[in-house]
């Protein structure tokens, strides 16, 4: 069995989103102290910052908060191709869940589908606000999963490769297969599509200088893995 990239340490992608959301909630306690808030604002209300596993957590001030949080940089050509083609690959998974949630003898099989559509949706989400953030989102190329019918294997376009994908035929196969033959192809197709995106994931952490960025991939690694492992369990 061929070993896979497992996630690797998420230090700097778990405690960046939890400061920006302290860091949130100290604005709050400022703006909510109204006259009396006068005085406490010289000093500033506590922002806690979570520390990493096993340290302790820090108090901040706000200024001191505001300090951790990375500005956007200049976006690197490495990460906006991984997330242009992670959209249309995470696509793709969606589209093949939903047939599954419709075609799907077996309740487990079905259970997968729902987990990678909750999953999944959002991650394509935060992708296309990263992109658009950044100004090098496209729309129409870009859209949404139902458009992702046409050119599977290569990315909108650019005839880039994507491990994992399936083909238009074996699409048109598992829109035709019922019962344990569809369950038994969709664990197949499936399998190979999220090994594919544990590959990309490996591949923009190795480059990736950006927490959003670093923290997409090592979920994707995480989850995909996970879920290798329970359609394993199936097949």
């Amino acid at each position: 069995m061929t070993d896979r990239p497992r996630a690797a340490s998420r230090r700097s992608s778990a405690v960046f989103p939890l400061l920006v959301a302290a860091l949130v909630a100290g604005w709050g306690l400022t703006a909510c102290s109204g006259d009396d808030g006068a005085s406490a604002s010289e000093e500033g209300p506590g922002v806690i910052a979570p520390g990493a596993p096993g340290e302790d957590a820090e108090t901040l001030s706000p200024e001191e908060a505001a300090e951790r949080v990375p500005e956007p940089g200049e976006p690197d050509a490495a990460d906006i191709g991984y997330l242009h083609r992670m959209v249309d690959h995470h696509g793709q998974a969606l589209q093949m869940s939903e047939l599954a949630l419709e075609r799907a003898e077996n309740d487990a099989v079905r259970g997968i589908a729902e987990r990678i559509t909750a999953s999944q949706g959002p991650e394509i989400e935060v992708m296309r606000a990263w992109l658009d953030d950044r100004g090098v989102a496209d729309g129409e190329e870009h859209g949404g999963h139902g458009d992702h019918g046409g050119d599977h294997g290569e990315h909108g376009g650019t005839g880039e490769a994507m491990p994992g994908m399936a083909t238009p035929e074996e699409l048109a196969e598992l829109a035709e297969a019922e019962g344990a033959a569809f369950d038994a192809l969709f664990l197949e197709l499936m399998t190979r599509h999220h090994e594919g995106a544990v590959t990309m994931a490996a591949e923009v952490l190795g480059t990736t200088t950006d927490q959003t960025v670093e923290q997409l991939a090592t979920d994707v690694i995480a989850t995909q893995n996970a879920e290798i492992d329970r359609m394993a369990a199936l097949a």
